[in-house]
């Protein structure tokens, strides 16, 4: 699950079902839009390493658009 934004007191997470709003005090104090979060033992946590590897593709993306660059 990602964050997709947040909406008042809502986050908005998207998801492999679709788009999901859960309160925002579900979530660590942390947390932010476009963060990866994962479900277990009833709470929600960041999973830093899907964060990380999402940011990477989408850095990896955007310098391929901008400088024309194929794989």
């Amino acid at each position: 699950m990602i964050i997709d934004r947040f909406e008042g007191d809502y986050a908005v997470l998207e998801t492999d079902e679709g788009m999901v709003s859960i309160h925002r005090a579900h979530l660590p104090s942390s947390a932010r839009e476009g963060d990866a979060v994962t479900y277990s033992n009833g709470g929600y946590s960041v999973d830093r390493a899907a964060t990380d590897d999402l940011r990477a593709e989408v850095r990896d993306r955007l310098h391929k658009l901008l400088t024309g660059e194929d794989d």
